[in-house]
């Protein structure tokens, strides 16, 4: 086998298991005395979760301090964190939540010893300029499974509105020194985060499976990312409590986070951008109700354009592994892997991009605006009227 030549960023430390947050005060002890716990709104707080988490702080003689992140994180929001807590002299940044809590931890982190506005950094707005650091150090630890962003070095902000934009500020120093995946943290989810969440962290790995950048190492994590989610996110959906379920769909978001970093994602990625920018469409929600059509979408556009590319045979593989019929030959290989993903969305009762307020005259903006990071590691090149057949069947 032919080996084509890839690079590995570097990964945070993982800790992964059932029982792992209790790992996390000694953890942050070795940074310092003073951490910011940032939190999403409110959930974790009233779980039992949290008097572990502050208790065990104490016990090896840490303060901290408490930042709630309500939703989505936006520059501002960034900004007004970092002038607020630059002179508090947080030792270590510890972002315990979903994805946006670890956004915009990570974030936080990055700018708390530079004090610059998050703005010179974010890609495709303003100026871009280089991140100098340094960054303080940051402790991930995912309470959802879908977004991986535990395992990544891009922390991604939005502003909402017709002006819109979702843009990552990314660089390697911001990459958690630690991620603490612990599957019992998933047991407060309700069913509609992890069907979203779900749903993203398996469109994570399908998309970096066919990236135009995949390669050997992480096409076998994203192929054992992607065997967990099949036999483990449905199950979670019907019961939070099946600890199995728990731990495949921890993992598989996991990974999904690693593959992403390494190899990029794809049409689906590019699409939820500007869809979660100009409407109030959670993201997980977008990948899930896009990818089924989204990977015809590409399908089509291989056979046609390039019918001897590896991502065709590759669709095929996965298209096996979740029908569980390994002797299906590529077409209905495909046809499985398109019939399935679209079973799934169903089951998972995901709504339609119509119930945020997407209408097909948004379709040209959305098209316009999806050609970030994310597309440009798509197999194949997709042309406007191929990305607006991904939206069409979904509005």
């Amino acid at each position: 086998m032919h080996i084509t030549p890839f690079s590995l960023s570097r990964l945070p430390r993982i800790e992964f298991g059932s029982g792992g947050l209790a790992k996390l005060p000694a953890i942050a002890r070795g940074f310092g005395t003073r951490a910011l716990l940032v939190t999403g709104a409110a959930s974790l707080k009233q779980s039992s979760f949290w008097p572990d988490l502050t208790d065990g702080l104490e016990a090896v003689d840490m303060t901290w301090l408490h930042l709630a992140i309500p939703g989505e994180p936006s520059p501002r929001m960034v900004d007004d964190a970092v002038d607020a807590l630059g002179d508090e002299g947080v030792d270590v940044v510890i972002g315990i939540g979903g994805g946006s809590a670890l956004d915009a931890a990570k974030a936080i982190a990055g700018l708390l010893k530079p004090r610059n506005s998050v703005m010179d950094h974010l890609e495709g707005v303003g100026p871009e300029l280089p991140y100098a650091g340094p960054a303080t150090p940051f402790i991930a630890v995912p309470t959802t499974a879908g977004t991986g962003s535990d395992a990544t070095k891009n922390a991604v902000l939005s502003v909402r509105g017709p002006g819109g934009f979702k843009k990552s500020f990314r660089d390697e120093r911001l990459m958690a020194e630690y991620a603490i995946v612990d599957p019992d943290l998933l047991t407060t989810c309700p069913p509609a985060v992890i069907a979203a969440n779900g749903m993203d962290a398996f469109t994570q790995l399908l998309e970096s499976f066919v990236s135009s950048r995949a390669a050997p190492l992480t096409d076998s994590l994203a192929w054992g990312g992607m065997k967990a989610a099949r036999d483990g996110l449905l199950p979670f959906y019907r019961d939070a409590r099946d600890e199995k379920a728990r731990e495949r769909m921890a993992y598989a978001a996991l990974v999904s986070g690693i593959t992403l970093a390494q190899v990029g994602l794809g049409s689906v990625h590019g699409l939820a951008a500007p869809l979660g920018a100009f409407f109030p469409v959670p993201h997980g929600v977008a990948c899930g109700t896009l990818v089924a059509m989204a990977t015809r979408v590409n399908i089509e556009a291989l056979r046609a354009r390039d019918p001897g590319h590896p991502a065709l045979e590759k669709y095929a593989q996965v298209g096996r592994l979740l029908s569980r019929q390994g002797q299906l030959d590529q077409q209905a290989a495909h046809a499985a892997l398109v019939d399935t993903l679209d079973a799934w969305t169903r089951e998972l009762e995901l709504p339609g991009l119509a119930h945020y307020g997407v209408t097909p005259a948004d379709i040209p903006r959305l098209v316009a605006n999806s050609r970030g990071s994310s597309m440009r590691t798509n197999p194949v090149v997709l042309d406007d009227t191929e990305i607006a057949a991904i939206l069409v069947p979904r509005i």
